[in-house]
């Protein structure tokens, strides 16, 4: 897992750049099996994206074209 191996990496729903990397084109949060992130850390990483996506700081769905 990214967030086991580098305990200096933080998770925060405002660090938009990480949360995108976790996110497929079409908007869908990527699966624990793809991204390689453990468990626990999903979880958190889950909560985190839809947090961001309240205060609409990564939007729910791609802008399509």
């Amino acid at each position: 897992c990214r967030f086991c191996n580098d305990n200096e990496y933080m998770m925060e729903y405002k660090d938009v750049r990480m949360m995108q990397s976790f996110l497929t084109e079409h908007g869908k949060i990527v699966a624990r099996r793809v991204s390689g992130t453990c468990a626990k850390h999903q979880r958190k990483l889950t909560s985190a994206l839809k947090c961001a996506r309240q205060l609409a700081l990564i939007g729910y769905v791609s802008n399509g074209n």
